[in-house]
């Protein structure tokens, strides 16, 4: 589901770029949901229950 993820700490910003749906910007994200992204077994079910949804979004491409 998930091919890459960016961080912009400064600025709360994080980058998503999905396997088959573009790349979408997730605003007000805190450091410790990126952590524990990464951290995830299964990034794709924690990004489902903890991100998608919950930040204001934008699609980038």
């Amino acid at each position: 589901m998930l091919a890459s993820v960016g961080y912009d700490a400064a600025r709360r910003i994080l980058e998503v770029e999905f396997l088959h749906h573009g790349i979408y910007r997730y605003v007000g994200v805190e450091s410790a949901i990126l952590r524990a992204l990464l951290a995830a077994e299964s990034k794709g079910r924690y990004f489902q229950a903890r991100i998608r949804d919950r930040y204001p979004h934008e699609r980038l491409a």
